[in-house]
């Protein structure tokens, strides 16, 4: 349904996307995951056709929509997608009606029909009771409903969603996700979701795009990256916790992990070894396998204990049945399985 193909877009001599190439099927929720500054606004902003690519093309089913290469592109009126903004951006002057009737119209959609697929979109984000209200008279949480009921509306076979709920509160975005996952699945739009938080897209998406650098360190389900994460990147930033990530260097005969002497089979004598969050213990007990922290920070996370220790600037974090009798600032023990559970360069590709 939605092909990115080698796009670039360059602002001056700063590259803020580089050389992206990705293949969306048809009806699959896409979330643009990265930090901020990391180019994925600027890919949604090409998509919806606010920005002309410098280098690259974009095809929406089968249809080019924009050429860098050639410096083109198709009005965004005309892409048969729609955009919900972080900001709502509703009129202020018109109703909750009128907001969602005003694409309609734009469109010449008839009368008898507009009145219909108003009552449709409102009755599935459950707003139909607000239909006379003004934007100043609902919350922030309604506003949302009514920007994403006003973008569906035309029916458009791509939606895009710029960070949608960062302006909600904790409770309501975790309530907003489901109704927009419910909302992918009755609609069954090609949808592209752009998000700093990786909580939000591993409960809603079906492809993943993670970025950094404007560019995409890896593409593809969310079992994909947690399972198998390509680069120290992707293993440090997916997850919750993320994994952790130790420096192996070579010593002698041996090597140091972390600053200290173990034994350790690395696939080089300069690598990364990373350690799940729940692989790992914590203890009194210093032994072959562990490294002294100072521990920071403890909090529950379902029914388990997250624990996180700092030392000379590396930071560990385990999940464990329970903690030692140790308070914030005492020294604790980080235990070290036997083998990591995989190897990346310094670099941050994967090794092995």
């Amino acid at each position: 349904m939605l092909e990115i193909c080698n796009l670039c877009k360059r602002f001056g001599a700063f590259e803020a996307v580089g050389n992206v190439s990705l293949n969306v099927p048809d009806g699959a929720f896409l979330v643009l995951l990265g930090p901020s500054g990391c180019g994925k606004t600027t890919l949604l902003r090409m998509l919806a056709g606010l920005e002309l690519p410098s280098e690259g093309q974009i095809v929406f089913d089968g249809e080019t929509v924009s050429d860098g290469d050639r410096s083109w592109a198709v009005d965004p009126a005309k892409r048969n997608s729609g955009l919900v903004f972080q900001s709502y951006a509703l009129w202020p002057h018109m109703s909750v009606r009128g907001n969602v009737e005003w694409p309609l119209k734009v469109m010449k959609m008839p009368k008898i029909e507009r009145a219909a697929r108003i009552n449709e979109v409102l009755n599935l984000l459950e707003i139909s009771q607000l239909a006379d209200r003004y934007p100043n008279e609902i919350s922030g949480g309604q506003q949302q409903r009514v920007a994403i009921a006003r973008t569906i509306a035309p029916k458009p076979s791509v939606l895009l969603f710029d960070e949608p709920l960062s302006n909600l509160d904790a409770k309501l975005r975790v309530e907003m996700r489901t109704e927009l996952m419910r909302l992918h699945r009755a609609t069954g739009a090609t949808t592209v979701y752009v998000t700093h938080d990786q909580i939000e897209a591993m409960t809603m998406a079906t492809h993943v795009a993670v970025m950094n650098h404007g560019k995409v360190q890896q593409f593809g389900t969310p079992a994909d990256l947690i399972n198998a994460p390509e680069t120290a990147f992707v293993a440090t930033f997916v997850g919750t916790p993320p994994n952790n990530m130790i420096p192996v260097v070579k010593n002698g005969s041996g090597y140091k992990v972390g600053g200290r002497a173990m034994q350790l089979s690395p696939p080089s004598d300069d690598c990364l070894a990373m350690y799940r969050a729940e692989k790992i213990s914590v203890s009194e007990t210093e032994s072959a396998m562990t490294l002294p922290m100072e521990l920071v920070e403890t909090s529950a996370i379902a029914g388990r204990t997250m624990v996180t220790g700092l030392r000379d600037g590396l930071r560990l974090t385990a999940i464990v049945d329970s903690t030692p009798p140790v308070r914030i600032g005492d020294t604790v023990q980080f235990s070290l399985p036997p083998e990591p559970d995989c190897w990346f360069s310094r670099t941050g590709e994967r090794l092995g």
